[in-house]
Formats: structure tokens, sequence, C-alpha cells
């Protein structure tokens, strides 16, 4: 190492160079930090948590069960202490004897403390133990409290848990191997650049933490996803009708029309040529047409669910029928999609609409008496402070649903993501799934309320009171046309077994249940070549639904094909491949089309 005159080192100076420049860094984040966190954005009390009546139940019934049985209150105690105590001896006695080593762990296995740290630091398995200890306390004082109904003792347990997974020793720096050994490993780069994300989510958020999942610069909706060749051949207020180039000579004279939910947007059917089941589909032979839902802005507020059934659904399908000169299309509904598609098919009963052949279900709910994990933020204290927002505003804004969802798999959509980005320093990663996952779109005010009301908790779809559709009373039962159904067994939007009660109670004389591994989104794209997850099959569509599961068959795969054959007889007869539109219907521009990169201004 060369001296200057001063007698210091060449790489110091280098060094103060880097450490002034970097404090310059800090400086300057700061203020982005400070700024952002003035102008935060204003969430409503009632959106960011239960109400507090949940918890007084709570400590009520712990309490009631203390003075009932003060015994077991004193024991659930005294072995929490017992633990943590001895754990505390069994530590010090190591460091005693000069064993720079963590006592014996028997607590369970946890993805989140993968480092060998964990097991071999003293420190850091001494954290972790105890961190396991309490979550173990946590569960066993939830589990005892009683005057619970149903509904309160899942709720109760998913925001204890959510307190648990927050309060985890990976989500803090100085109790988290991996970032310290980062940060010694960077000079404390990575510290900066987290800093760096961590700012930049804020400001993209309105002040709100909101972890960016995948690199938005590493994607181009038309470009690198949402690429299988078609056209858009229709375009109203609601939607734009793509209809996919063919790339076999001859194809099913029964075109097929997919509804995918608007919550999100239609491309995850099109992420890229490998896994896009848009392309698979096409490459079978059908005729494809793709519901592209508009992008709504507060302009939308008074649009409800008969606007969707009728501007939307009757619409698309009238014009499908139109361009490809067929009395019948076959029609499938994903999510809240297939949701409406089985009120849309309800309602052409009642109109004696015959227009669709057969439909098919991507994890839909239509009885909602068990909501799944979802459930916890369908109480009125939540869906009452999003009738307050969207009063307000005019739609449920995407922020509200995303974050939702996510704390459904906080460590894994929240902590996780964060614990890379902010205190490891982390660009995110350039992931297909993890982009559309962020790419969410709004909802009609109007709309919102009556799927939460009317649906969600009030179940009249299902329950025989009816769900109102232009002034029609519409029910489940009047599903009558060959249906073919997917659950996913892990999804914690859709739980299978409500979806499964809800094929049941169509009226449908041939109905097809599939049960795939996975869930909501990797459970259905799933193509062939993969390989993965499996799927369940079985005829008796009268058992209950863990009957019906143990009955089943197991088979390996996807089940795409499985539900090809399936479609292919609802199908008809081969005919020359058509190209997109018609003399009525010109090409209006090339798929993906407009609706799914505009946004709207909120």
């Amino acid at each position: 190492m060369t001296t200057d005159d001063s007698g210091m080192g060449v790489e110091t100076g280098e060094n103060l160079g880097k450490l002034e420049a970097n404090l310059a860094k800090i400086e300057g984040l700061t203020q982005r930090l400070v700024k952002t966190l003035a102008h935060k954005r204003d969430v409503p009390k009632d959106l960011q948590g239960p109400d507090q009546e949940l918890y007084v139940k709570a400590a009520s019934g712990y309490w009631s069960e203390m003075l009932a049985d003060p015994a077991k209150m004193i024991e659930h105690q005294v072995e929490y202490w017992g633990k943590t105590v001895k754990h505390f001896a069994e530590a010090q006695q190591e460091l005693a004897k000069g064993n720079l080593k963590a006592p014996s762990d028997g607590t369970p296995t946890d993805k989140r403390f993968a480092n060998p740290l964990w097991q071999t630091h003293p420190y850091f398995n001494y954290v972790k133990q105890q961190y396991m200890m309490n979550v173990q306390a946590v569960h066993a004082a939830v589990g005892e409290v009683d005057g619970l109904d149903d509904s309160d003792r899942k709720r109760l347990e998913f925001f204890s848990n959510q307190i648990i997974d927050m309060f985890s020793p990976t989500n803090f720096l100085a109790t988290n191997p991996d970032a310290l050994t980062r940060a010694l490993e960077t000079e404390g780069q990575s510290l900066l650049d987290g800093l760096e994300n961590l700012v930049a989510d804020l400001e993209s958020s309105g002040g709100e933490m909101q972890v960016t999942l995948a690199d938005k610069s590493a994607f181009r909706i038309g470009e690198n996803i949402a690429t299988t060749p078609g056209d858009v051949v229709f375009r109203n207020h609601m939607f734009e009708l793509i209809q996919y180039r063919p790339t076999t000579e001859t194809v099913c004279e029964t075109p097929l029309i997919i509804f995918p939910p608007w919550i999100n947007k239609f491309y995850i059917l099109d992420l890229k040529e490998q896994n896009s089941m848009i392309k698979w589909i096409t490459d079978q032979g059908y005729t494809l047409f793709v519901v592209s839902w508009v992008n709504p802005d507060a302009s939308y507020r008074d649009v409800g669910m008969t606007d969707y059934v009728e501007d939307g659904y009757l619409t698309a399908i009238a014009q499908v029928k139109s361009i490809c000169d067929v009395k019948k299309v076959n029609a499938v509904g994903y999510c809240i999609a297939g949701t409406t598609l089985s009120m849309t098919l309800a309602d052409m009963k009642a109109r004696k609409d015959k227009s669709v052949n057969s439909a098919t279900f991507f994890t839909t709910l239509t009885d909602f008496s068990d909501q799944g994990e979802v459930g916890v933020f369908l109480n009125d204290d939540f869906v009452d402070g999003i009738e307050a927002e969207v009063g307000e505003s005019g739609i449920l804004e995407s922020f509200f649903m995303s974050r939702t969802f996510s704390y459904l798999r906080s460590n894994d959509l929240i902590y996780g993501p964060a614990i890379k980005s902010y205190m490891m320093g982390q660009a995110p990663p350039a992931f297909d799934l993890l982009y559309w996952n962020g790419d969410g779109t709004n909802l009609p005010g109007k709309m919102a309320m009556q799927y939460l009301r009317g649906l969600c908790q009030g179940d009249n779809f299902a329950n025989g009171t009816g769900f109102e559709i232009a002034g029609r009373k519409l029910h489940l039962k009047d599903v009558d046309v060959p249906v073919y159904a997917i659950a996913c067994e892990t999804d914690h939007i859709a739980a299978w077994k409500s979806s499964y009660r809800g094929v049941q109670k169509m009226g449908s004389k041939d109905k097809t249940f599939i049960l795939s591994g996975s869930g909501h989104i990797a459970g259905i794209i799933n193509p062939p070549s993969k390989v993965k997850y499996g799927y369940s099959l079985n005829d008796d569509l009268s058992l209950a639904p863990d009957d019906w599961q143990a009955g089943a068959t197991p088979l390996e795969g996807s089940w795409w094909p499985q539900w090809e054959i399936w479609l292919r007889a609802k199908s008809g007869k081969q005919i020359p491949a058509r190209t997109p539109g018609d003399s009525s219907n010109a090409v209006l521009c090339p798929a993906p089309g407009t609706y799914v990169i505009n946004t709207p201004k909120v």
C-alpha cells in the first residue's frame, strides 16, 4: 500500500471518499423518506385491522377461563416459564464451559431459519429458540380461549399469527445472520441499497410499505409476455375481445371463450410460450376468444354486477357467435369470472337463451357458506370500511386487494421479499408471475359491494334467496349446462371444498370435478410439459368433500389434457381454421390490446 504526503494510505483515502459518497446518498434518501412519509396516503382505520371487539371477546374469554380454571392457566404459564428459563440455563452452561455452540434444539423446523447459524451459533440459536417458544405459548393461549364462535376463532388465530410472523427475528437486522453477513461482505453497501429499495417502494405506494416483488423493467406486455398472436375484434366500455390466430389447419366448429377475473389481468393465461394456456389451447385446434376487462376508474362507480353480465358476458358471447357464425359457444370462467359466469348461465336459462353449450370453472366459488382463509377479511368490520372507501373514491383500488391477498401469505409475499430487498439490498427478481401479481386492477364501487354483501356475506346465489341481476332473482340450481370444474388443494382464495359444494348444488346432469395440486394460480397454470402437481378425479359428486377426496383417484401431471378430451366432445366437427374478425368485426389492433396496458388515474 502506498502513502501520500500525509502518511495515510491511498486505500484509506479511497475508503473515505466512498464513505463520504455513501453519507451523501443516505442524506438524500433520508430527505426523500421524510418527504414521502409527510404525504403518506390516508388508509382508513377500518381497513388496517379487525374491529377491537374481536380482541375484547378474546380477552373476556381468556379471563373467564382463568377464573373458572386458574390451575390450568397457571400450568400453561409455568410450562412456558420453565422452557424459557431452562433454555437460558443450558445456553449459559455451554458458554461457561467455553463451548461456543448452541445447546440442543428441539423446536420445530421452519424455512425462515434455513441458515446453519440459526442452529450452530449460540446467539442466533438462543434468539430463535426463544421466539419459537413464544410462538408455542401464543398458540396455546389462543387455543384455550372459550366463548368464541368458529368465525371469531378463525379470525383470532389468523391475526395472532400475523403478529407472530411480524415479530420473527428474521425481520430485524440485529437478529438476521443472512443480512448481517451480507452487510459485512459488502462493507455496508447492501444496507444502503436496501434503504434505496425501501424509499423507492414507499414513494410508489403513497408512503405505505408495499414490497416490489418483481423487476418491473424486465417485462413489456406484448413484447416478452402476453405474446401469443391474436387480434382485438370488439371493444366496448367493459372489455376488449381478443381472437387468437389459429396454429392448426382445422379447428373445432364450436369456439371457446375465456372470461378471466377482472381482479387481475388476463395475461396470467399467457405469461410466456412455455406455460401459456392460451397458446396451448390454440395449438389443440380451437378458435379461442379471451376477454380483456377494462381497468376501471372513478367514472365506473355505478357499474354493477348486472353490467358485467349484460355488457360483458352476454355481449361477448353474442359477438363470438356472430364472428364464428355459430349458435353455441363453450365458456370458461376463472375465479370471480367463474362466479359471474354461473350467474350468467342462470340468467340465460330465465331468458331461454341456449347459447352456451358447456361451462368450465377454474377455482370458482358459487357457494360462500364457508369462505376459507380469505373469510377473515369478510366480516362487517372490514366490509363496512370498504363500503366507506368506495363511497368516497368510487372504486375499490387494487392497492387494498393486493395488500389483503398478500397477508394471506405474509411470509412469502411480504416479510421474505422485504428481507431480501430492504435488508439484503437485493434487486427484485425478473419473475413473470410476480410481475403479473403486482399489476393489479381496480373494482367498480357498486360491483364490489354487491359481490361482498350479496355473495360473500349473504351467499344469496346458493342459499335459495337468489342474487338479483337485471331485476331477476338468480339461483345456483338453475345452472344446467354440462359443467367441468377445477379447484386447487391449497387455494387460499377459493377454498376447494366450497368450490366442490357449489358444483354439487348446480342443476347440471353432466358434472365433472377435478382437484388439482398446488394453489390458486400454479394449480391452474400447470402445462403438461412441466409434469407437476398432479390432480385427483372422482365421478361420485354425491359425497361430502372429505369422502370425495378419500375416494378420488390420484393422477400424475397436468389436468389440461384430461379437460381437453372432455371439451373436444362438446366442440363439434372439424372445419377450416378461422382468421380473426369478420365483415362486421374488423380487427381493431393486435393482441394483447389496449385495456391490459392502460392504467387509470386514481
